[in-house]
């Protein structure tokens, strides 16, 4: 069977004609210097859009690889000393049906009409500055790194005005050079790509390496951008300050008036080096968790949400693969998913030549039993050869009586030339830990993978040990005292002579197999095969999968109060059917149903979502999943609902009710909020926290917490 499987490996591989020109003429984009003011308002009729020199060789991604465009896209790019101005002209022959639903800061873009730029301004082939727009104005940014990695939490300072006629819709953008980090130099060669997405059509456009197997985030794949001389973006200050006047109410308490200042200090070092510093860090605008009913025995991971730890978060990743993490930012200021007070602290990010540097030093306070601590990391990346790196990580948790360090090292090598313009990468890691009060034996994990990520023949292959005095204080262990197994092969073809289908995908397997580190006996195994997987020409897309299950319960273990399975072996089979209807209509859902065995008995899984999109100022979404579980040891049900209402006023202007229950924690979170950007690079929030209890099918009160937050960005 194993044979069967590498034989069709190898033969997809042969049989995969990759386009060896992904590249068409002209590569390179001349920016021209301005002539005069430039008046943001999405009309590009001053002088300078005149004499610039524009760029349309826009070529199909999806649906038709290496097709000409069915609508033309025209770029032109202009600067003055302090400003990258950039006009976009996306014609189309039915405007009227152009895809524009959202406003919203940071709008989720896979669903609208778009245009993406990417611009590389360290030319290193591996990071850059995203930045998106829609037809209606709304913007969205993000740090790309590692070409791929995105990090969308990056909120730049920059400026855009969009507007629509018969012939399509045009926009401008001006980008601060002040927002931008680039080398100290008179003349500039930056990297450079862009995407155009009409929605309706399913249709993706890119300026340069537009082949099937890359993604505009890949930015070795791209142009250049020349022309620039004599810019200045190095702005020396930036301060925000925050106000902070709410209260809270407790049941059987007395109203409590809550008041705060603090704010961030950024100091821009040089051009391409920024040291922030915090004091009062607070992070009260900020949504609740998602709860989540657990039917593992393992920890669950919540993800980051607080702006301060987002801006930089790619820069300290240095992971072992899903289920152990180096650095987890949410160990800083939270325990057990309540806030510990951030007296401050301190971060520098850049880059020095061709290493990349990142340091964060943070201090909480005192809070019940939990003494003042101090949370520190560094993390050094150095760039090697064409697309590769080689890295260090230190992290250090430090309270007085208690201390915990973590060293890790690293090195990628990440090609897109094998076998003519395929990708291929490989690399590993090694990490220890020291803990005070701990003998240290055992305390080491590592990493070896590779892949070979590419759109017709995909294929992976990893081994992660994690030993069990491994101990990452300031990251996350989902399991411990384990070494893991895990491959994976999919082949996705694009049969040209089904018109009604884009793309197949056949998984002969995906399995991660689990040994118990100190023993090596087995632990855990997962096996996935995927018989048959649709994505239609209309966007929509069917999935059926067929998973095999081990588990080795050394311990009883309490699944949901009591009701607990006894220590043994279990084989369980499952079966799941997906499916998904296409991102860029006006109503999406998505389905799912999983049954079959469980432990000593059977469960049933059902998840559906549904998005509705009214016009583009109102969208609203609904989810809800139900377990149903039936063991000898009892049988339960599990509800997990949630919901979500935005209305977005202006593209500075926005409001959301969320909503979430399950029948676990019995109570539901409300979290109503306002946020108003009045400049670029201020907010002000306004927030009604609600905790409601329902046990017993009654409706109490538990919390109630209003704010108003204002941050001001003062620069210069």
């Amino acid at each position: 069977m194993k044979n069967r499987y590498f034989l069709l490996f190898f033969l997809a591989l042969i049989f995969s004609k990759g386009l060896t020109a992904q590249k068409s003429t002209p590569d390179t984009l001349i920016a021209i210097p301005a002539e005069g003011e430039i008046t943001l308002d999405g009309i590009l009729d001053e002088e300078s859009w005149l004499i610039g020199i524009p760029v349309s060789n826009f070529t199909q991604r999806e649906q038709n690889e290496g097709e000409p465009p069915t609508e033309k896209t025209e770029v032109i790019i202009i600067y003055n000393t302090n400003n990258l101005y950039i006009g976009m002209r996306a014609f189309d022959s039915e405007p009227e049906k152009i895809t524009a639903r959202q406003m919203q800061r940071d709008f989720a873009w896979s669903t609208d009409d778009n245009f993406e730029i990417l611009l590389s301004t360290f030319n290193d082939n591996r990071s850059g500055y995203l930045f998106v727009i829609n037809p209606n104005g709304a913007r969205a940014d993000a740090l790309v790194i590692n070409e791929g990695t995105m990090n969308k939490d990056w909120n730049g300072v920059w400026y855009t005005a969009t507007s629509r006629t018969e012939d399509g819709w045009f926009a401008e953008i001006r980008i601060p050079f002040s927002t931008l980090k680039f080398p100290d130099v008179v003349n500039h060669i930056w990297g450079l790509n862009m995407e155009r997405n009409i929605r309706r059509k399913k249709e993706q456009l890119l300026w340069q390496g537009w082949s099937i197997d890359y993604n505009l985030e890949q930015i070795s794949q791209g142009g250049k951008l020349v022309g620039l001389m004599n810019i200045e973006g190095l702005q020396t200050v930036e301060f925000k300050p925050y106000g902070i006047a709410g209260m809270e109410k407790m049941p059987d308490e007395n109203m409590k008036y809550l008041g705060n200042v603090g704010g961030e200090l950024n100091y821009q070092i040089s051009p391409t080096m920024k040291l922030n510093l915090t004091i009062n860090t607070d992070f009260s605008q900020v949504e609740s968790d998602r709860a989540q009913v657990n039917l593992s025995r393992f920890s669950i991971s919540y993800p980051e949400k607080r702006e301060f730890f987002l801006e930089g978060k790619n820069t300290f990743e240095s992971n072992l693969g899903g289920s152990a993490r180096i650095f987890h930012s949410r160990t800083i200021g939270i325990h057990k998913r309540e806030e510990v007070p951030i007296l401050g602290g301190a971060r520098l990010l850049g880059k020095a030549g061709k290493t990349s540097i990142g340091l964060l030093s943070m201090q909480t306070s005192e809070k019940d039993t939990l003494p003042t601590t101090n949370y520190s990391v560094i993390r050094i990346r150095q760039d090697v050869l064409n697309q590769s790196d080689i890295g260090v990580i230190v992290t250090t948790k430090n309270n007085g009586e208690h201390h915990n360090h973590v060293l890790g090292l690293d090195a990628n090598y990440v090609t897109s030339k094998i076998f003519g313009d395929k990708n291929f990468e490989f690399g590993g890691s090694v990490t220890g830990s020291y803990t005070s009060g701990i003998t240290n034996k055992d305390n080491l994990a590592y990493q070896a993978y590779l892949g070979f990520p590419n759109d017709l023949v995909e294929y992976n292959l990893s081994m992660t040990g994690v030993q069990d005095e491994f101990n990452p204080e300031m990251g996350f262990l989902r399991r411990k005292n384990y070494k893991v197994f895990n491959t994976e092969l999919s082949i996705s073809p694009r049969p040209k002579s089904i018109s009604w289908i884009q793309q197949l995908e056949f998984v002969p397997f995906e399995l991660s197999y689990y040994l118990t580190d100190n023993t090596n006996e087995l632990e855990s195994v997962y096996l996935e095969i995927i018989p048959l997987a649709i994505e239609f020409k209309s966007g929509e897309q069917f999935e059926f999968n067929i998973q095999r299950l081990f588990d080795r319960l050394d311990e009883p273990f309490e699944i949901v109060d009591e009701v607990e399975i006894e220590e043994d072996e279990f084989w369980n089979t499952q079966y799941e059917l997906q499916f998904e209807s296409y991102s860029g209509r006006d109503i999406v859902f998505e389905s799912a149903v999983d049954w079959g065995e469980f432990y000593t008995g059977t469960r049933m899984t059902l998840e559906n979502s549904v998005e509705f999109d009214i016009g583009e100022h109102f969208n609203m979404s609904a989810d809800w999943e139900r377990n149903r579980i039936d063991l000898p040891e009892g049988s339960f049900v599990t509800d997990e609902i949630g919901g979500r209402m935005e209305y977005e006023f202006t593209t500075n202007l926005n409001t959301s009710l969320y909503g979430q229950w399950n029948n676990e924690d019995d109570e539901v979170v409300l979290n109503f909020r306002i946020n108003w950007i009045p400049q670029i690079g201020s907010d002000f929030y306004f927030v009604i926290n609600q905790l409601l209890n329902t046990e017993g099918n009654k409706v109490r009160m538990e919390k109630t917490t209003i704010l108003a937050k204002l941050i001001w960005r003062f620069a210069g």
